[in-house]
């Protein structure tokens, strides 16, 4: 299940935020499906859908942003390529909150801390 959120612009980054250290200091890997948002608490599930197309995509905040107060989230590069986002930079999309069990978020984060 999932509660609505926000719906406004998401933008992405990639390969020059590559490697280097965000706000929960694990490395940003473009090809994960994460996230920056300013406000939302870092290790967040949130499904995000784009409007224009109804692709969606689960990612996990990991990071503040995006520096643009006019967008609400900044996508990883893979899960921008998953929703159909593209060279084109910014959509329109709609942000809902994933509810999770503890264990299994517990099980998620135990999962990508042992991921080479």
């Amino acid at each position: 299940p999932s509660k609505a959120y926000q719906i406004a612009t998401a933008s992405w980054y990639g390969p020059r935020f590559h490697g280097p250290t965000p706000a929960s200091c694990e490395p940003f890997n473009m090809f994960e499906l994460t996230a920056a948002h300013r406000r939302l608490p870092l290790g967040t599930l949130v499904k995000v859908t784009n409007l224009s197309n109804g692709k969606w995509v689960i990612v996990r905040i990991n990071d503040r942003g995006p520096v643009p107060e006019s967008r609400i989230i900044d996508l990883s590069y893979v899960a921008a390529q998953l929703l159909g986002v593209g060279n084109k930079g910014i959509q329109k999309v709609r942000l809902d909150l994933v509810d999770t069990p503890p264990l299994t978020l517990a099980l998620a984060r135990a999962t990508l801390r042992n991921t080479p």
